[in-house]
């Protein structure tokens, strides 16, 4: 895949299988942070907020990943079984995607994280 200079962009070159489950994140970010600004970062579709970085996304070889950067995992650790975790990364195949209610969980920490300083 190209680099591209937009989630836009980016969603554009990314597999039809994919996309959905890129965009549904995408909502469910604006939706809870409205006032993050989407960016691209380390070449894949990010938010930052208050000037600092976020959240990511992005489409895999293999499926898609999803970037809640430094949270600390253990506060979500039991609703992660079956998902591959690492270094801040969630992978999991596009068609069975992570549940709204975890995303949205895992968006508000980030934030609470973030303003908390």
């Amino acid at each position: 895949m190209k680099a591209a200079g937009s989630i836009d962009a980016y969603l554009a070159d990314v597999p039809s299988d994919k996309r959905p489950e890129l965009e549904r994140l995408r909502a469910i970010v604006r939706d809870e942070v409205p006032e993050a600004v989407e960016t691209i970062a380390y070449a894949m579709p990010a938010f930052r907020l208050e000037g600092r970085y976020l959240l990511g996304f992005s489409a895999t070889k293999r499926g898609c990943s999803f970037y809640p950067g430094r949270l600390p995992m253990e506060m979500v650790e039991g609703e992660l079984s079956g998902y591959r975790v690492w270094k801040g990364t969630i992978n999991y195949d596009c068609v069975a995607p992570l549940p709204e209610p975890l995303v949205r969980k895992i968006v508000r920490a980030r934030v609470a994280q973030l303003r908390s300083g």
